[in-house]
């Protein structure tokens, strides 16, 4: 029997409403000795699936490791797109083991996450091997995570990869959050989201835009 297309979104994409997203340790202390991707990189990919999932009104959790004695505190570029959110302060360097951050999670409710932050062989391995373990369908946003050397990175995404993590990047997260550009409610906000912070892609879209007015729907 022949199997029979249809136009639907598969199960595994990623919609503003089946996911929350957990932002973790993007913090100085913890940027200064990141090497697998510059700071201008990782900086810029932060705000950018910041402001997407701001945009996208997708429930987002903060949260920091010792912020006020060692740590330092959170990337500007993502706290101001979540203008008076609380930052989950933590002890523990595994964010799942931390009551307050599960408090949270549980008051979501979704049991779809998506996780960035630093380091991605402690701080993002430690949570999302945890959330598998408990049943959660888990992302991680691999170039929105950094580590202190590419080795380190790349093993740690391995490693959860391996156990059932699904990889995405910072530009086909939030992509996917608006995968038809004929949704014309977000589409002058996730063009604009790309033209600050989508890097090339940005510069096309301007491009287009300038000489052509040119428009993806």
């Amino acid at each position: 029997m022949a199997i029979q297309a249809t136009p639907v979104p598969g199960s595994r994409l990623v919609s503003p409403t089946d996911h929350a997203l957990i932002l973790i340790d993007f913090q100085s202390q913890m940027s200064f000795a990141t090497k697998s991707i510059d700071a201008v990189n990782l900086r810029n990919n932060a705000a950018l699936i910041s402001r997407a999932a701001a945009g996208f009104k997708v429930p987002t959790i903060l949260t920091t490791v010792a912020e006020k004695s060692f740590s330092g505190p959170m990337f500007e570029e993502i706290t101001s797109a979540f203008p008076g959110q609380t930052l989950l302060d933590r002890t523990s360097m595994n964010t799942w083991e931390d009551a307050a951050v599960i408090d949270e999670v549980n008051r979501i409710g979704r049991t779809r996450l998506v996780f960035a932050g630093l380091w991605t062989s402690v701080c993002i391995v430690g949570p999302t091997l945890s959330a598998l373990d408990q049943g959660f369908e888990v992302y991680a946003i691999a170039d929105a995570c950094g580590d202190v050397s590419s080795e380190a990175h790349e093993r740690a995404m391995e490693r959860m990869v391996q156990a059932g993590v699904q990889p995405m990047t910072s530009l086909q997260y939030m992509l996917e959050l608006q995968r038809d550009w004929a949704r014309t409610e977000t589409y002058e906000m996730t063009t604009g989201i790309a033209k600050q912070y989508g890097g090339a892609y940005g510069l096309g879209i301007i491009y287009a835009k300038s000489m052509f007015n040119a428009h993806e729907g």
